[in-house]
């Protein structure tokens, strides 16, 4: 089998609200790029990657002449074709190749009417738990519906999810707001959910004897980590010397030399795989099974995917066998998906890992065109600005807080 095209659609889907984070917001939507990989088969293997626009359309149209004859099955050739660590010093493609890996495992699936996680050694569970992502939100419209800003309105939002998707698990994604007011929004989720689980994620805007201090003040609550509270291997790993939390990131430690890094010296308790970040499947069960080795946990990373990437997340946690945490996914964020029948359904928190063949999904080109077309009417967003500040950017660590105050 030969690849003999590669298809790249950038797409935009509408959002319950505008999401708040450290950096900046998600205004209102998500900007993704799916990719199609076609064989001379007639297979057909789908890919997504996170952000997009021209820039991500022509990256995957450069990268024809490394696909264009390339046997699918022939991964860890094709891995170093993209991604030779040397060259990469010029040109990171490692999440253009995660996309790839995604559609070629797809391809895979179906050639052998198997799904990908027998590919990757066979599942040891049927679904994955998530937890519930739960950020300080703005309305799309001024006025309109999803403001999440004060403790009570927080409390209420958990509690809705809580009670439509089962989760007992809960992320409060933070570093918008003054970490005392986000330390009041924390305690009254504990206080209103004694039974579940918290987390906490600032985005590393915190300085480190602000974390030690916001970390000392949760101890006695049910947390399951603390996550990234500031930047840096030695900064975690002087918050984990006086907070009896254990650490977690997804931002410090997302590839190999860090993690490397990390366990000689230890900083990081709990690593987040990204099958983007990381790039791909494969390399997230590799690294996986490092942090079996040196007993570290293991949680699963959002970048606010669809679909098809929230496919590779779920047959990346049926096949590894220390997902001692539940996954992170922005996914009931979303008003629609791309996939046939709409979105995944959670039952009691979880979802079910998909069987069919490859992935285990259909895509609907219908919803494909309807908001590839959403996005050249509306073109992308700046990540890393907040709506709601104009002229305001984030340094690190942060000072430059939003006001709890500011309706909207």
């Amino acid at each position: 089998m030969k690849i003999i095209d590669i298809r790249a659609t950038t797409i935009t889907v509408p959002l319950e609200a505008t999401l708040r984070h450290a950096a900046g917001a998600h205004w209102g939507r998500f900007v993704r790029t799916i990719i199609e990989i076609e064989t001379d088969e007639g297979i057909i293997g789908f890919g997504e990657m996170g952000g997009g626009g021209e820039s991500a359309e022509l990256a995957f149209a450069g990268l024809k002449s490394y696909l264009i004859g390339h046997d699918p099955f022939l991964l860890e050739e094709l891995r170093f074709k993209i991604c030779n660590p040397t060259a990469s010093l010029y040109n990171n493609r490692s999440q253009l190749f995660a996309a790839i890996e995604f559609a070629c495992l797809d391809i895979i699936g179906q050639k052998l009417g198997v799904p990908v996680h027998q590919l990757l050694g066979g599942k040891i569970r049927d679904k994955v738990e998530f937890a519930s992502y739960l950020f300080f939100r703005s309305p799309n419209e001024p006025g309109g519906p999803g403001e999440v800003r004060t403790p009570e309105q927080l409390v209420q939002h958990c509690a809705e999810l809580k009670r439509e998707h089962g989760f007992t698990v809960h992320k409060l994604k933070g570093g918008v707001f003054h970490p005392d007011y986000e330390l009041e929004c924390y305690k009254a989720l504990a206080a209103a959910f004694p039974s579940d689980k918290l987390r906490y994620d600032p985005n590393a805007a915190l300085n480190v004897e602000e974390s030690i201090r916001f970390g000392q003040a949760i101890e006695h609550l049910n947390n399951d980590y603390f996550e990234d509270p500031t930047w840096g291997l030695n900064g975690m790993r002087r918050v984990r010397s006086m907070v009896r939390i254990p650490t977690a990131t997804n931002t410090v430690v997302v590839n190999f030399e860090q993690l490397a890094a990390n366990i000689l010296d230890l900083a990081v308790d709990v690593i987040l795989l990204d099958t983007t970040f990381w790039g791909g499947i494969r390399a997230c069960i590799k690294a996986a099974g490092v942090c079996e080795t040196f007993q570290l946990g293991v949680a699963v990373h959002s970048s606010g995917e669809l679909g098809i990437q929230l496919a590779t997340m779920l047959h990346m946690g049926a096949v590894v066998p220390n997902l001692s945490h539940a996954a992170d996914a922005h996914y009931h964020q979303l008003t629609d998906d791309i996939l046939v029948g709409g979105k995944m359904k959670y039952v009691n928190g979880a979802i079910q890992v998909p069987d069919g063949p490859g992935l285990g999904i259909k895509v609907d080109r219908d919803k494909v065109r309807q908001y590839a077309e959403l996005y050249r009417e509306l073109g992308g967003y700046a990540y890393d600005k907040d709506p709601s500040r104009p002229g305001w950017y984030p340094i690190v660590p942060n000072e430059r807080w939003a006001d709890p105050t500011q309706v909207g």
